[in-house]
């Protein structure tokens, strides 16, 4: 990509999709580092976790412990709030100021979910050490922080800043956006699971709040099989080079929702949990529920 600067920057930007697939790709073997999962040995993932971790600019402590807590309360209405992808429930969304709700409707309109919403969550939030972090998470954040400088430095006097940005900025952009939908849509669909912590079971979580995504070949290779997500919430432990193996073995996860790409698409349109009828719903179809709600409720 940098020696086609002296062709065309439409040649750049055309190796910038490949290479945003082989960067996600990297991200998924990332993330298998840090369940312990890619490799037998536990010191050997954690090695290459770190390594990769600058590769997709994340500390490997401070992901693996907000994405551990993301498996361990996927799903529950008392526990939101680490690792996912904020969701309002109908009443609280109701309960708001008009500012609060404003700014809710901005962070879930998709423009910002999957143009700026990439950009913080994968180069700025993760420059920031969480204010009850462990010392072993600070650490992560602050080395990775402090390599990331000299590599980057490094390129950008080797390559010049423009350059680096020029080859850098668009695969790495693209690849988080596509990432950041590929998240957003193993648990926000049509018939997803949110149950309040006394009803709420990891099982459950698991096999009806986490998609099996179907994906064309070629997307199935470049996005490391996470589609098939509900194998993966099940056992963490299964590396992402087995997961449709485990899959068509076992029959338990043959009844499990199931999204073809246009499904999870579409399922960008849902904004909102609604506790009573047991779905996630659109703003507009909130909208009616409260107004049936208040038209209810006595004067």
């Amino acid at each position: 990509m940098y020696l086609a600067l002296d062709v065309s920057y439409w040649l750049v930007l055309a190796l910038s999709v490949p290479a945003a697939g082989f960067l996600l790709r990297t991200f998924i073997v990332f993330h298998d580092c840090t369940h312990g999962s890619f490799l037998p040995s536990k010191r050997a993932n954690a090695f290459l976790g770190r390594i990769l971790g600058l590769v997709v600019f994340s500390p490997f402590q401070s992901w693996r412990h907000s994405h551990a807590v993301h498996h361990a309360t996927a799903g529950d209405l008392d526990r939101r709030g680490v690792g996912d992808v904020q969701t309002l429930t109908v009443a609280e969304y109701g309960a708001l100021p008009w500012r609060r709700r404003l700014a809710y409707r901005a962070f879930r309109n998709p423009l910002v979910m999957f143009g700026i919403g990439p950009v913080w969550a994968m180069l700025v939030q993760p420059r920031f050490v969480p204010p009850s972090a462990r010392p072993r998470i600070r650490h992560s954040v602050i080395g990775t922080n402090v390599a990331l400088a000299a590599l980057i430095g490094g390129l950008c006097l080797l390559l010049g800043w423009r350059e680096f940005l020029l080859v850098e900025g668009p695969s790495l952009v693209l690849a988080a956006a596509v990432g950041v939908w590929l998240f957003y849509v193993q648990h926000q669909f049509d018939d997803t699971y949110w149950k309040s912590s006394g009803d709420w079971s990891y099982a459950d979580a698991a096999l009806r709040g986490s998609s099996y995504l179907k994906l064309p070949r070629i997307l199935r290779f470049f996005t490391g099989n996470i589609g098939l997500h509900h194998v993966h919430h099940l056992s963490t432990r299964v590396p992402n080079y087995n997961l449709q193996r485990a899959h068509d073995e076992n029959a338990i996860f043959h009844d499990v929702p199931t999204l073809s790409l246009w499904d999870g698409l579409r399922a960008v349109r849902l904004k909102l949990w609604d506790e009573d009828g047991a779905r996630l719903v659109t703003f507009a179809q909130a909208r009616a529920i409260l107004i049936r709600a208040s038209a209810a409720s006595p004067a």
